[in-house]
């Protein structure tokens, strides 16, 4: 599924499989440089012997976390005790290294498809909640989305890649924030789509929106509020789903070994400042930098040519 035709596919999702496959096996050596999506090549080695070795190591008791929303805690056991109460406990697992280099991944494709181009660069979250919360804002900051909407793109949007990119420039199809939190580190950048003959221009576009991120009195104390507030209005409104409720309660169980309280984390988003989305922007464009591309990519620039534009 990963690189087949693009013909039916939108420009996200191809996005996704170019992120899934490409940015992590560039980005990082050891065990986060292991692809999310499976690629074609391992498809014919996979065997029923090979999914039982994996069910049974990784479908352990200390490998799992039982989250639920809207019920006793008393009567979750009693319920969950008699379905996982035979699941093995499994040995203690030990986290794998993962060590961020950066790199270049490229892949020439039909013509017809667009190039997809992500600018990505590292960030140390060293399990902090704060700056995960300090990203989060500057990636609703960033905002961004397709080009296409009734009455123009980003009709009624405020974040900076609409006002910035998509309402200056018809060329690009999709530009984008986001943002990968794992355990002890994260990626950080700007994804888009945009034609071979306008994708030289995109990736300085790209380059100076990040760069700008970490400039004295680029940001706006307007920015951020509206960025604090539309984090916290996603925030509340995703809780409103028990499915989502339950899924953080795991998450947060996972990453953080307990969960947050959601008055907590609004607190948190209150109180980020300019001066902390300034700093944490100048620890990621000093990190090297990660390029990915999918498509007609004989125009995208040199890796050394963009790495320059961070250093300069």
């Amino acid at each position: 599924m990963a690189f087949k035709s693009t013909t039916n596919r939108s420009h996200l999702r191809i996005v996704r499989e170019v992120e899934a496959i490409g940015v992590h096996s560039t980005g990082y050596s050891g065990a986060l440089a292991n692809p999310l999506l499976a690629p074609e090549s391992a498809l014919d080695r996979l065997d029923s012997s090979i999914l039982e070795e994996f069910v049974t190591e990784n479908y352990a008791g200390n490998r799992m976390v039982l989250a639920a929303s809207g019920i006793e805690h008393e009567e979750l056991l009693q319920i969950a005790e008699p379905l996982l109460s035979d699941l093995p406990a499994g040995p203690h697992p030990e986290e794998p290294k993962s060590i961020y280099v950066g790199g270049d991944f490229r892949r020439q494709a039909d013509s017809l498809v667009v190039p997809i181009l992500l600018l990505l660069l590292k960030y140390r979250v060293a399990g902090i909640m704060r700056k995960t919360v300090t990203l989060t804002v500057m990636q609703m900051l960033m905002g961004g989305g397709g080009s296409f909407s009734a009455g123009g793109p980003g009709k009624g949007m405020h974040s900076r890649l609409y006002l910035r990119v998509l309402n200056e420039y018809q060329q690009i199809q999709s530009f984008s924030a986001f943002n990968s939190i794992f355990n002890n580190t994260g990626l950080f950048g700007i994804y888009g789509s945009t034609s071979s003959d306008f994708v030289s221009k995109a990736v300085d576009i790209a380059a100076e929106e990040l760069i700008l991120l970490a400039r004295e009195g680029a940001v706006s104390r307007l920015m951020i509020k509206r960025a604090q507030q539309a984090t916290k209005s996603a925030v509340l409104m995703n809780l409103e789903s028990r499915m989502i409720v339950a899924e953080d309660i795991g998450r947060q169980i996972l990453t953080y070994g307990e969960r947050k309280s959601v008055h907590s984390f609004l607190k948190m988003v209150d109180e980020v400042t300019l001066r902390d989305i300034a700093d944490m922007a100048e620890k990621i464009i000093s990190s090297p930098l990660t390029m990915a591309s999918y498509g007609d990519v004989i125009n995208v620039p040199s890796y050394e040519f963009v790495s320059s534009k961070f250093r300069a």
